[in-house]
């Protein structure tokens, strides 16, 4: 059951929505429930939008907010049932919903689309996400070709659709007090697991089972779920950007890359952080790492307000630039480098992206055709790499090195605040974490 200070958090994004709506209706269902095999399930996890406005965590519910003189504020959710609750769990049913989450109503889902005809009557728009689910695409249209039916009466259909994600992906972007709570606690939850992957990597031990003691501090914490299925990469697996085999052994001299964070209360955190098995980077790994790092530092001190979007990953490709030129892998100067995009082939992905209740969260990065100002309160991850493959044009020394450095980063009013700043990541803070844990 949700308290009076956390309804009023809900009730107020809900209020700002609708300040945000022309006259209409907005229909927002939460995610559906989706087989694993046979009759199992995946674990559940409710649509971020829908959770952010509600805080409504169970399946087959629907939110439907009315804008105008009298705005409303309703959810259609499952009826309470004994039988099902002994096997599945309890349910809030709708009287429930309305007491414990502060809703003005609500009603079975089975009677939604019953509702949704009478709602949708004599509203001018009707608001929803547009394309994200052809399924429930089709079912919002036939409802409103009920409406429609009913003009000789005079009643109206709404006349014009409107996604209703673009006005909540504006609202999530900017994070409240509330969420930040929360995103801290996950990037401490993460951090601690990266402390402790380092401790615990042994040569010869195998990726899978320094996730395992990923996961386990992130459950230990009361992070049930990760955030994303990590990506526990030793030696070559680290230039696959998306490796998740997670099944290799890791070998004495060889660098492990890791990719993970954990979810918390519905919240992500993304932390990447690139170590040597064996405790000890060697001469060519610390070059490339250091590097990694400059561009990292370079990028991190970009975030900040007065500075675009892109300029995070402006200032960490220059820095790239320079010390692949400095290594030997590219040649000429920084701008023809940069102008030839031959840097591309050690560093193929951007610098960052939205981070909040999707690990890719939601909000344009761009207004009309510039790259948008950042703002106090958004918070972006900042990941620059470098992957080199074995090439002719790469020193022998430096083959099957894949290195990642990432951070969540929030935009203060006053700089910017490193959300995991306590996952160690200089070469001395790694190597020190390591050689205790070898003592």
């Amino acid at each position: 059951m949700l308290n009076y200070a956390m309804n009023k958090i809900y009730a107020d994004r809900r209020h700002a929505l609708l300040n945000q709506m022309s006259p209409g209706i907005a229909i927002i269902p939460t995610a559906p429930e989706m087989l694993r095999n046979g009759d199992a399930h995946y674990a559940y996890r409710f649509d971020s939008s829908f959770y952010y406005l509600t805080g409504f965590t169970e399946p087959e519910a629907v939110l439907v907010l009315i804008a105008g003189d009298k705005p409303q504020s309703i959810l259609f959710c499952r009826e309470k049932n004994l039988e099902r609750e002994i096997w599945d769990g309890h349910r809030a049913g709708p009287d429930g919903a309305r007491e414990q989450f502060g809703f003005d109503a609500a009603f079975p889902v089975a009677q939604l689309d019953e509702k949704l005809v009478e709602l949708m009557s004599n509203q001018p728009t009707l608001f929803y996400p547009l394309g994200a689910d052809a399924v429930w695409d089709a079912r919002l249209l036939k409802l409103r070709a009920v409406v429609q039916e009913k003009s000789r009466s005079g009643v109206r259909a709404p006349d014009q659709l409107f996604d209703i994600c673009k006005l909540i992906n504006e609202q999530r972007l900017l994070k409240d007090a509330h969420e930040l709570t929360l995103m801290r606690r996950a990037a401490s939850i993460s951090c601690g697991a990266h402390q402790r992957a380092m401790q615990f990597t042994r040569a010869g031990q195998f990726e899978y089972q320094v996730e395992a003691e990923l996961l386990h501090e992130f459950c230990r914490h009361g992070a049930r779920d990760a955030a994303y299925t990590s990506i526990v990469a030793g030696g070559a697996n680290a230039c696959t950007l998306h490796y998740v085999e997670n099944n290799a052994k890791l070998n004495d001299g060889d660098l492990l890359l890791i990719d993970a964070g954990c979810e918390f209360q519905g919240y992500a955190s993304d932390i990447t952080r690139t170590y040597p098995v064996n405790g000890k980077f060697s001469a060519a790994q610390k070059d490339v790492y250091e590097l990694v790092l400059a561009a990292q530092t370079a990028a991190i001190h970009s975030a900040k307000i007065g500075q675009h979007w892109n300029a995070p990953h402006e200032a960490a490709l220059r820095v790239l630039a320079q010390g692949f030129i400095d290594l030997k892998m590219c040649h000429g100067t920084v701008e023809s480098v940069l102008e030839s995009g031959s840097y591309k082939q050690f560093y193929m992905h951007r610098t960052g992206h939205w981070l909040g209740m999707d690990v890719h969260d939601v909000g344009d990065y761009k207004i009309n055709d510039d790259w948008r100002a950042l703002q106090a309160g958004m918070v972006l991850t900042v990941e620059p790499g470098c992957y080199i493959r074995p090439a002719d044009n790469v020193p022998l020394a430096l083959w099957n090195i894949g290195i990642r450095i990432e951070d969540d980063v929030l935009v203060t009013q006053h700089g910017n605040e490193v959300l995991t700043q306590a996952a160690p990541k200089t070469v001395s803070e790694i190597e020190a974490v390591m050689r205790r844990t070898a003592s």
